[in-house]
């Protein structure tokens, strides 16, 4: 079918935004949206929208019949028309639309719908602030007219429609795994859904496929994929969603180099039709390296500003805090500033602020100009100092003394912060990473934690150090990271019954627990697995960082608030008591001191 018969329907011949000058003289059916209106008392103009675009449509007694002339002067923002007309070469063009050239002069014109006065406005000018987020959700049908946000989830589809084609070409096939599902332990909370039959019992609503992936490789699929929806009773951020999309992967008889192989030709296919740019291969760097050089496991790497070791360069420089640091097995780190010194001492105070607010106490800073150095460790040094750290005239550091634990997050804020003040250009629009080699298992209040799951494969050169010194042994885990921003999460999982077993025992899980939570992931791996792996990536982050948004919200139609709720349909909502009954339910009231 070629676009126009696609476009036709019983109540319109074209949509409008492909409408232009080789059009000229056609005689068209149209319909949508009043845009906006513009009264010239004899002429008459309206902005026709639909989701192709705008079109000016003009009335005029020369022209439009006298019903539909004086219908058009009672026509409101939002209401719904139908337009019969020719096209014509607009008097004077506007450049600003794809449509700009020629304009419907409408014979006939009829209102469909009318609209209420709207609660928000869909047309505002460019100066004019929008209204507020919250209300903007609450009346989520006006602003989901707003061309932007049309865009955005048109090109949300575009990109899932060329992941299933490229996933499809791969070999890859697509299974769908259950919504209601059984609660396992994956790092956050599980929504849970109360059985009305079985009285007393909970489904949960999947946080991710993974254990029904990994059990499709036992099957023998070979290679899955899914457009999987996902849920997460968590703190939500600008960044997080309680409800969200991904696009999940896994695949037999395969090492970490296949996965990121694939992905780096999805990735490249989706970026493709974004207008993004992705260079292949990605650059490649161990979690160790990431987090020693940048503080971070998702580095921008945009700009520069590395974080070095300066530990050495300042063993004597008669400073307590650095001693002390030192002294209780910390190292002394930081980041020079080419330029920074520039930066006046309320900028360095803000991104010290930024700094404390990622953990750290303070920031140390010395800066270097024709007249000599200053800041708050600049008397300390002497010139051999200012030699070792490289702090030439015109540039700016910024050191923390401590544990890495405390000065890494610090310094990665630092970073960034640095960056932003400084308003630095980047030196790569688009900047792809594979972060690899993730600990298998992290400290967390005293008790170990997965680093990523609890199904990753150790690396087979630190299988020993599960027993002597479980937090030291790498994973074969990767991340996927886009300008800062984590894409996606894998890893090779482990296909071995009783080394997953002893993980889990690593983990402080019983063997009661073991079979509660994972006798069925277990009974399947012994029925002979092969070696699997996979990753699952974001596409409502891959989407908001391809349109530049600020917020996920831009990018999900109906999202929820930062407090979990959904304005304009009222979600969550109190149930009767008739309906707790039946579920075996009361609700009782939260204790506010716990």
């Amino acid at each position: 079918m070629t676009e126009q018969e696609i476009e036709r329907t019983s109540l319109r011949s074209r949509m409008v935004g492909g409408i232009t000058s080789s059009d000229i003289g056609a005689e068209l059916s149209l319909a949508g949206w009043v845009h906006r209106r513009r009264d010239l008392g004899g002429l008459l103009f309206v902005d026709l929208r639909d989701r192709s675009g705008l079109l000016q449509v003009s009335f005029g007694p020369d022209w439009t019949e006298a019903t539909s002339l004086e219908g058009a002067h009672d026509l409101g923002p939002e209401d719904v028309i139908a337009v019969v007309g020719r096209v014509e070469r607009r008097p004077e063009a506007n450049p600003d639309l794809p449509t700009g050239e020629v304009e419907i002069r409408a014979v006939r014109m009829e209102r469909l719908s009318a609209a209420k006065v709207p609660a928000i406005p869909v047309y505002r000018a460019p100066e004019e602030e929008p209204p507020s987020e919250e209300l903007r959700l609450r009346h989520r049908v006006l602003d989901l007219r707003r061309p932007e946000l049309q865009r955005h989830l048109t090109l949300r589809h575009q990109l899932i429609l060329a992941a299933r084609n490229y996933m499809d070409a791969q070999g890859f096939v697509e299974v769908e795994t259950p919504i209601l599902t059984k609660p396992t332990p994956e790092g956050a909370r599980d929504y849970l859904v109360p059985s009305r039959v079985h009285n007393g019992e909970f489904y949960a609503l999947p946080q991710s496929p993974q254990i029904y992936k990994q059990i499709l490789m036992v099957a023998g699929f070979d290679r899955y994929f899914q457009i999987a929806r996902c849920f997460r009773d968590e703190d939500l951020r600008a960044d997080r969603q309680p409800e969200f999309t991904q696009i999940d992967v896994e695949a037999s008889f395969v090492a970490p180099d296949d996965i990121l192989r694939w992905m780096e030709g999805l990735m490249a296919t989706l970026a493709a039709v974004a207008g993004v740019q992705a260079q292949l291969p990605f650059g490649r760097m161990t979690w160790a390296e990431a987090m020693d050089r940048y503080g971070s496991d998702r580095p921008d790497l945009r700009y520069g500003l590395p974080i070095q070791d300066w530990t050495a360069a300042t063993t004597d420089v008669d400073f307590r805090i650095l001693r002390a640091a030192v002294e209780a097995g910390g190292r002394v780190r930081g980041i020079r500033v080419p330029g920074g010194a520039s930066l006046s001492r309320k900028q360095i105070e803000a991104v010290e602020a930024e700094a404390k607010s990622a953990g750290a106490p303070g920031l140390l800073w010395a800066k270097r100009t024709s007249e000599g150095t200053s800041g708050t460790i600049a008397k300390f040094l002497k010139d051999h100092h200012l030699s070792d750290v490289a702090l030439r005239e015109g540039d700016l550091v910024l050191m923390a003394a401590g544990a890495d634990k405390v000065t890494s997050p610090a310094l990665a804020a630092t970073r960034s912060a640095v960056a932003r003040v400084m308003g630095l250009p980047y030196e790569t629009e688009h900047a792809w990473l594979w972060v690899t080699h993730f600990p298998v298992f992290e400290e967390a209040e005293g008790a170990l934690v997965p680093g990523h799951h609890p199904f990753v494969m150790p690396h087979p050169d630190d299988a020993g150090l599960l027993d002597s010194d479980p937090v030291a042994a790498r994973g074969l885990a990767y991340d996927l990271v886009y300008n800062g921003t984590e894409f996606g999460s894998g890893s090779v999982r482990i296909h071995d019954p009783e080394l997953q077993r002893k993980v889990l025992r690593i983990l402080g899980l019983t063997e009661e627990e073991i079979e509660r939570k994972f006798g069925f992931l277990l009974e399947a791996l012994a029925a002979g697995a092969p070696p699997h792996g996979g990753i699952a990536l974001g596409v409502d982050r891959i989407v908001q960082r391809f349109v530049g948004a600020a917020s996920l919200r831009d990018v999900v139609a109906f999202p929820k608030t930062t407090a979990a709720r959904a304005l304009f349909e009222g979600a969550p909502s109190p149930l009767g008591d008739a309906e707790l009954a039946e579920l075996g339910l009361r609700v009782v009231a939260r204790d506010s001191s716990s």
